[in-house]
């Protein structure tokens, strides 16, 4: 089995690395080709338009920005007739109607369509420890399983395409909150003059806890928010996401809307491509 690889960013690059290391064969595209020089240097092969890597590929792994990059390379007049007989495995973090849309598409132009967005960032893409949501068939998810787990060691059937998309969304939205939550309690705690480790100490004893809380805290007390595993413009964007399908499912939205305004000031503060842990710097310029 040969595997098209399109979008091959920070998260796709090691993830294809891992095909590679396995014994895959790899052929990747991506708009960037300078992104694609490691790859090549560890043994992909490298296609020139998407159309050339979906063509001579069994299975195409997408990794893209959004729908729109999507529909670009996979389903333009140019490609889609590439899609026939393929099997798309979408794992970019889209909003589950988009995921819909996509698969009708897939499945009209004679292809198969299954979603797995991933979470986890940079270090267990590397490590092959991504947590992997699939929506898809039993069928399909059985099918391609031995592939998934090349990310993921237990890749979970959510159900039909479509829930797994939203499964993502829903874990970003708490990844964007109780970063925000923490950002803003860490503030307030050193603008009151209280040990930082004394808070540390007294929350990693609590129920409040979470692991992220100790993550980003070397990157909030140093200001470091370079050299990111998630930036704050892709956070935006499923953040955005979120907000836009649980308006749909009729929910009151208006605690994440604040913090997609927190994000927003870092938009302003140049930080889009900052580390999300950067939140901190928008929550310490005060309400603007």
């Amino acid at each position: 089995m040969k595997v098209a690889f399109l979008g091959t960013g920070l998260m796709g690059q090691p993830m294809a690395q891992r095909l590679l290391a396995a014994n895959i064969p790899v052929i990747a595209y991506n708009r960037t080709p300078e992104k694609l020089e490691p790859l090549k240097a560890a043994g992909a092969e490298i296609a020139a338009k998407p159309y050339q890597a979906i063509r001579a590929a069994d299975c195409v792994i997408l990794m893209l920005t959004n729908a729109a990059a999507i529909y670009s390379v996979l389903l333009s007049d140019r490609s889609s007739g590439s899609v026939t007989g393929r099997s798309i495995i979408q794992m970019s973090t889209i909003t589950p109607t988009e995921s819909k849309e996509i698969q009708d598409a897939v499945v009209a132009a004679g292809g198969e369509y299954i979603e797995a967005p991933v979470l986890g960032s940079i270090p267990e893409a590397k490590a092959g420890e991504l947590i992997l949501m699939v929506g898809a068939y039993r069928e399909q998810y059985q099918r391609h399983l031995d592939l998934l787990k090349n990310f993921g060691p237990e890749p979970v059937l959510v159900g039909k395409v479509g829930t797994a998309t939203a499964l993502k969304l829903a874990m970003n939205q708490l990844i964007a909150s109780m970063t925000t939550a923490f950002a803003l309690s860490f503030g307030f705690v050193q603008r009151q003059g209280i040990d930082i480790e004394l808070f540390m100490q007294i929350l990693r004893d609590s129920a409040l806890y979470a692991p992220i809380f100790d993550n980003k805290l070397s990157r909030m007390v140093d200001g470091n928010y370079t050299n990111p595993n998630f930036p704050i413009k892709y956070m935006l964007k499923d953040t955005d996401f979120f907000i836009e399908e649980a308006k749909s499912a009729d929910l009151n939205v208006r605690s994440i809307e604040g913090v997609k305004q927190i994000l927003e000031m870092a938009m302003k503060m140049s930080l889009e491509y900052a580390d999300y842990s950067s939140i901190f710097a928008a929550i310490q310029a005060g309400d603007r």
